[in-house]
């Protein structure tokens, strides 16, 4: 789906924000659930009439895009327009090209089989540190892994990483689209449309 066409194609410029999240921050602006007051989006996102366009888990970092236009967020946040999400993913252990094939081909998890998935060893990048740092064991190697999707089910790269083996100790998300996280600090957020 070219995004860029769509937002070209609206008679109101729609606004689209790109936001860095930080680990433990959860993707909506209020939380009237919790007696403790979690930090949300409205510690970060001073703009009115935005909305998210899909979440991520309070214990994942990275790039969410926000809003102002109701058809767009759908359109970003539905599986069925096939927009791709990039992740950085952290693992504990050490897993080989052979591993990585069972995502590419698709895994069965218990809310059925996912579709099938990028996925490669690439070297640790060059991120901000997390808050709190991630726990390791001195006796278990961590790898970096970059997947991509087209789907987004709940806590879908954490299922499937651990369902081949290697659990999760960090997921960054640093694309959707076309969109990335350059430029943007962790806790920070910028206008789409900014060069």
């Amino acid at each position: 789906m070219d995004l860029n066409a769509y937002l070209g194609q609206t008679t109101l410029m729609a606004r689209v924000i790109l936001f860095n999240k930080p680990f433990g921050v959860l993707s909506q602006f209020t939380d009237a659930r919790s007696p403790t007051q979690r930090p949300t989006l409205s510690a970060y996102i001073d703009v009115p009439g935005v909305y998210p366009a899909g979440r991520l888990d309070q214990d994942s970092e990275g790039l969410m895009v926000l809003t102002d236009d109701g058809k767009l967020q759908a359109r970003i946040a539905d599986p069925k327009h096939k927009l791709t999400k990039t992740y950085l993913v952290q693992v504990e252990g050490a897993p080989t090209d052979t591993d990585l094939q069972k995502l590419r081909d698709g895994v069965t998890l218990k809310d059925g089989p996912t579709r099938s998935a990028k996925a490669r060893l690439i070297d640790p990048p060059a991120l901000w540190d997390r808050d709190p740092p991630v726990r390791f064991r001195k006796s278990v190697p961590d790898n970096w892994v970059e997947i991509t999707i087209g789907e987004g089910r709940n806590r879908q790269i954490r299922r499937m990483t651990a369902h081949i083996g290697f659990p999760t100790l960090r997921l960054v998300r640093w694309r959707v689209g076309n969109w990335t996280l350059d430029r943007i600090e962790s806790g920070q957020w910028r206008d789409a449309d900014d060069a």
